[in-house]
């Protein structure tokens, strides 16, 4: 399972970062996902399960469901695959948010793929960090638009 990590500083406070991060209805807007689905809502109607298909470059498409946990004081969430098809056969992370003093808030995004196709492991890596430094400059753009 490949891993990577990226963070970037938004110009916003960590309540709009958290609330974009949790529009999964809206991320067909704004990140690299044709569908999704909420499944399934927990307390304060968060989302626990949501389903998910992508289509990875080169390699095809594929869906999952991950199960989201929710950090106290929404300073980060987490995800485990509950299920997967395609290309990608377990997808594991989390984001965790820190309020900084002048008002923004830094975000730390760690992903871990394992994929359902054979590919080099120089690829993988690669694909894994820029999957993450696409993910948060598209998450950035999203809450500073507002």
């Amino acid at each position: 399972m490949e891993h990577a990590e990226g963070s970037i500083v938004i110009d916003a406070p960590l309540e709009d970062v958290i609330e974009v991060i949790e529009n999964y209805e809206a991320y067909p807007e704004w990140a690299d996902v044709q569908k999704v689905e909420v499944r399934q809502r927990g307390e304060g109607d968060r989302a626990t399960e949501v389903a998910f298909e992508v289509d990875v470059p080169v390699m095809g498409k594929a869906s999952y469901t991950l199960s989201y946990i929710y950090a106290a004081g929404d300073t980060g969430l987490s995800w485990t695959t509950k299920e997967a098809r395609g290309t990608i056969r377990d997808i594991r992370g989390e984001y965790l948010l820190t309020d900084l003093p002048d008002g923004g808030t830094k975000v730390v995004y760690r992903l871990a793929v394992e994929l359902g196709v054979l590919v080099p492991g120089f690829l993988r890596t690669e694909g894994a960090k820029r999957v993450i430094e696409n993910a948060l400059e598209r998450l950035k753009r999203r809450v500073e638009m507002g």
